[in-house]
């Protein structure tokens, strides 16, 4: 598979959900204090993402 999701910690402790394509990072969330928490991000991505609009600025 040449996309994923991946769970890592940023210099602060944090947990950040990153979204990879190959070994490009295409976009990452916020840092979180638990991997729940990111995990929960993953999932309202996935779950909110494929309906979503497209606004240009």
């Amino acid at each position: 598979m040449t996309h994923k999701f991946v769970i890592e910690q940023n210099k602060a402790g944090e947990y950040v959900a990153k979204f990879k394509y190959n070994a490009e990072t295409i976009f990452w969330t916020e840092g979180y204090s638990s991997k729940e928490a990111a995990r929960n991000a993953i999932a309202s991505v996935i779950k909110n993402g494929p309906g979503a609009s497209v606004e240009e600025a």
